[in-house]
């Protein structure tokens, strides 16, 4: 059974806000202003940041319009390299978006808990359960189908943009003056040089460039939007315009209000420029703002990965279960269930599931690479289809070699940073291939 074309050109922009704007625009900023170590170099970072999604996001709006089709991110990897590849890609983005899910809905449990139970019952007990019972709302939302679930994230999108823009307006009640002028540290007594910047900036574009990421889920989508060819684009690029502003505009109001020495080592952020509005009542504005995005970060998550499961079923790399569809509602019901069950385990394991989240952080990038790379493959083999439907890149091929350089950067940075956890990524990626050939091995002899 196909999907149902059910979404529009805002319904999908809104999904690709959403996909990148989770809790990283109220925690990096600390990690890049302590690398960058000078303001000059912190605003470069979000700058080039910034430049290099729109690369991504213009590299990826080609492939979804050359390829629309459910579960995308699985399926490019699966036609342009190897259903191995496409699989042990997709595992690892699955598993450490379901940890992802159950992390954030626990800190947004620890800040919903502190505004709506006394003290004496905010025990891990109650968090918990908090957590769970946002992600089965969202769970059983989901399972009203994709219109409803659309709609709903389209409201917390919303909002969130608008929590955002309320937290930016903390600019105008005063910024702080800086007591001491950054300095650029070395080594004792040496002159920074221009590998000291580079390394420096390197460190910085990690937490940017996953502060990004997400937009290119999208793809997932395009089975079930409406004029996907010329959607799927346009809301890629409204989606990531909306997102390049906020982020440069907030992390300008970060500087200014709490000053970039402190914010190296601040704690708290978001509730910093959210007490200089709302005074005392800061932190339960803060609180708010925190649960609303995670409700968000958590309801496109739910809408996004049981997708790509989808395409996994659909080509026998997961078993033939995960493809069912309701034909009442058009709701990967299987998939989704499956995924919503996974974050809610590991809810109980978030804190030993920290390290394997860092283990991703390189394979991550790596998959982003490859994955844009994917349009060159592409382009020939979709030769024949009328230009006229299909969007292009401009200035190609030099947006995609650019993005792709700079994710192969990152992941170098990241290696150079900490090569246990690069190693890991790598070994955690090769055990999932092997899954795949022992497992097409054993279905090759049933039959």
């Amino acid at each position: 059974m196909q999907p149902k074309k059910q979404l529009s050109l805002f319904d999908l922009s809104m999904i690709v806000v959403s996909l990148v704007i989770g809790m990283g625009v109220f925690r990096t900023p600390v990690n890049v202003a302590a690398k960058a170590q000078i303001p000059e170099l912190f605003y470069l970072a979000w700058f080039i940041g910034g430049f290099v999604a729109f690369c991504g996001a213009l590299t990826y709006a080609e492939i979804g319009s050359r390829f629309p089709v459910t579960g995308g991110y699985y399926k490019i990897f699966s036609v342009a390299y190897h259903p191995s590849i496409a699989f042990a890609i997709n595992c690892i983005v699955i598993i450490s978006s379901a940890a992802s899910v159950a992390a954030i809905s626990i800190i947004g449990a620890e800040y919903l808990s502190k505004i709506i139970l006394p003290p004496a019952i905010q025990t891990e007990t109650s968090r918990v359960a908090i957590a769970i019972t946002t992600i089965l709302v969202f769970y059983l939302i989901n399972l009203l189908g994709l219109k409803a679930s659309a709609k709903t994230q389209n409201i917390l999108t919303v909002i969130k943009i608008g929590m955002i823009l309320t937290l930016i307006c903390a600019v105008f009640f005063g910024g702080q003056t800086e007591s001491v002028t950054p300095v650029f540290k070395t080594a004792p007594g040496a002159l920074p040089t221009w590998s000291d910047y580079g390394k420096a900036l390197g460190l910085c574009l990690i937490a940017v460039s996953f502060s990004y990421a997400g937009y290119a889920q999208t793809i997932n989508f395009g089975g079930e939007v409406k004029e996907a060819k010329k959607v799927i684009p346009r809301s890629i690029i409204i989606g990531l315009t909306i997102i390049v502003i906020l982020y440069l505009v907030i992390n300008y109001v970060y500087v200014k209000v709490i000053g970039f020495e402190e914010l190296k080592s601040a704690e708290s952020i978001a509730a910093i420029l959210a007490s200089k509005i709302f005074g005392p009542a800061g932190f339960s504005a803060l609180s708010v703002i925190i649960f609303f995005s995670v409700m968000g970060y958590v309801n496109v998550n739910l809408l996004s990965n049981p997708r790509a499961m989808f395409a996994m079923g659909e080509e026998g790399a997961l078993p033939k279960i995960f493809s069912r569809m309701n034909k009442k509602t058009g709701v990967i019901s299987i998939s989704l269930t499956a995924f919503t069950l996974v974050a809610v385990v590991i809810i109980f394991y978030a804190k030993t599931f920290d390290k394997i989240l860092n283990y991703t952080i390189f394979l991550e990038s790596i998959s982003m690479a490859s994955s844009a790379a994917t349009i060159f493959i592409l382009r020939k083999r979709t030769a024949h289809l009328d230009k006229k439907n299909i969007y292009t890149v401009p200035l190609y091929p030099i947006l995609p070699i650019i993005f792709i350089a700079a994710y192969t950067f990152v992941a170098f940075s990241i290696y150079a940073d900490d090569q246990n956890a690069a190693l890991n990524g790598l070994y955690i990626f090769a055990g999932f291939l092997a899954i795949y050939f022992v497992s097409s091995w054993f279905k090759k002899k049933k039959f």
